[in-house]
């Protein structure tokens, strides 16, 4: 029913029952013993979590090994998936010049390690940005004026040119002009300096001031000052190369990029305090949600608030939405095809590297209603260095927390969270649209696309390829799609013109049913 492989070290151990079944007792059985020291095993407590109805509540696979605690994570076409932690597996510290990466191959469940030292650069704590052509920018951290490239067709990393100001913790933004956007973070580099914006191009490589787009006009009221005020900022690219950035902060500012770049205020995100360690989803176009967070990066109490912020032109409207069951700080969301949030892990009261007051419950926000729903039981707390990713298959990956050395809290693990949207009430998997044709590996904005489906289907979404780490995921992006259908089993379906609405990058286009199912992902780069 449930099984697993662990660690020769003292942290908890997880294991998540694969199927649903009536009992009164569980027996553990121990096959070997770590480090092969005898024939014996103890375990000194033992919880049960669930149970849950999987057509309501979604349901968890098995608990997958990392060789590392997956600090920071990128979705790739192949079914991979890229992960990261810091020089070491299990700790970070110092600038050591290399990183500790693993890829999850999704097909076969396997988990490679590799240690990148080519790029001279310890990317813990980084920005991160997924480029036009399906590249993976990684900025800053530990090596702070560093930036990386790394290329999912030929697997391999490269360096890029050093940024102007050194940094960590900072955010980053694809721009609708293809050029990639970072601001903030004095976690790493001089902490006297102001994270201000700047610009790199993937035509000259090379990166540009913007000494108008000052990070202390975005900061939080943090105690500890810009070290923790400027970091892990929510921004959401729009037309002309601006950007909007909603928090976390409870000001909000339009950022232009022209030029010597500039800030403007955009309001207020209604009566939400300043909400740093929470994050924020676009939903649809010109829609997000943002989803708890506390006033404080630690030691302050998370809260349950929603806010939907809607954006029409340079107008910013802001309202809160219905409340989560739980505060949380600290955790992951992730936007599903269908338009509903998922919001994984969190702490009531932040505290980094400590799974005191987790939020074991996921939940899952429905736009059309409002309203939260409980998911199935999580069996590992995700907190502080968590990750969720969007799979190709419709699921979604929830792992990491940790990375603090000789402590009871490192979690180098992950699981994949099969949403309710794609199981029956006994658990087995619901039938599924399926792409059959017409989906190119690349797609200019404005094309129209012949699709091709086994049978017929109600709407199709393009869902971009998206990079989390430190709870926040500035490359999600939802774009629901103008279709026709033009004969049994095909469609005319419309990308939007404007690169401010789809973003340049690799998407994964779903075709959805009536009752919201969707298919399995085809990948397309739209530059």
């Amino acid at each position: 029913m449930a099984s697993g492989t662990w660690r020769d070290d003292d942290t908890v151990k997880t294991a998540t029952f694969t199927r649903a079944a009536p009992t009164r007792y569980v027996r553990l059985t121990v096959t070997t013993e770590a480090g092969g020291r005898g024939p014996w095993t103890s375990a000194g407590e033992i919880r049960l979590s669930g149970p849950a109805s999987p057509a309501v509540h979604g349901s968890w696979g098995r608990i997958i090994g990392f060789p590392l605690v997956p600090v920071a994570t990128a979705a790739l076409p192949g079914d991979k998936l890229l992960a990261w932690s810091a020089y070491a597996v299990d700790r970070f510290g110092g600038s050591n010049g290399y990183t500790q990466t693993a890829i999850l191959d999704l097909k076969t469940g396997k988990v490679t390690q590799r240690r990148i030292d080519n790029t001279a650069h310890d990317m813990f704590c980084p920005g991160i940005a997924m480029l036009a052509d399906g590249r993976v920018l990684v900025t800053g951290g530990s090596n702070a004026e560093k930036a990386s490239v790394y290329d999912p067709a030929t697997d391999s990393w490269s360096a890029t040119t050093d940024m102007n100001i050194a940094r960590g913790y900072q955010a980053m933004t694809l721009l609708s002009t293809g050029e990639a956007f970072v601001l903030g973070g004095s976690w790493s580099g001089n902490a006297s300096t102001d994270k201000a914006g700047e610009v790199w191009s993937p035509d000259t490589r090379t990166w540009r001031k913007l000494p108008g787009v000052l990070a202390s006009q975005a900061l939080t009221a943090d105690p500890a000052g810009p070290y923790r005020a400027d970091n892990h900022m929510w921004l959401h690219a729009t037309s002309g190369g601006k950007v909007l950035q909603l928090g976390p902060s409870k000001q909000m500012n339009w950022i232009s990029t022209s030029g010597q770049g500039s800030v403007t205020p955009a309001g207020t995100r209604a009566d939400s305090q300043d909400a740093m360690t929470g994050n924020a989803v676009p939903y649809d176009i010109g829609k997000l949600v943002t989803l708890g967070g506390s006033p404080a990066y630690q030691d302050s109490p998370a809260t349950q608030r929603a806010y939907t912020v809607g954006i029409s032109g340079s107008q910013v409207q802001a309202a809160r939405t219905g409340d989560m069951a739980h505060p949380r700080a600290f955790s992951n969301s992730v936007v599903l095809p269908d338009g509903k949030v998922a919001v994984f892990g969190g702490q009531a009261h932040p505290v980094p590297f400590s799974d005191a007051t987790s939020v074991l419950t996921p939940e899952l926000w429905d736009p059309a209603t409002g309203r939260f729903t409980p998911l199935a039981s999580m069996a590992v707390p995700r907190n502080y260095h968590s990750v969720a990713n969007l799979l190709p298959d419709g699921r979604v990956f929830s792992g990491g927390g940790g990375l603090c050395g000789d402590c009871a809290t490192n979690h180098p693990d992950g699981a994949v969270f099969t949403p309710p949207y794609l199981l029956d009430a006994d658990g087995s998997p619901k039938p599924r649209p399926v792409i059959t044709g017409g989906v190119p590996p690349r797609a200019a904005p404005g094309t129209q696309l012949t699709v091709s489906t086994g049978s017929s289907v109600a709407s199709f979404v393009l869902m971009r390829a998206a990079a989390a780490t430190h709870s926040t995921d500035n490359d999600q992006r939802r774009v629901p799609l103008v279709s026709t259908p033009t004969g049994t089993g095909a469609y005319t379906v419309s990308i939007p013109a404007d690169t401010g609405v789809v973003l340049p990058g690799t998407y994964m286009l779903f075709a959805l049913d009536a009752q919201g199912v969707p298919s399995i992902g085809q990948f397309v780069t739209v530059s």
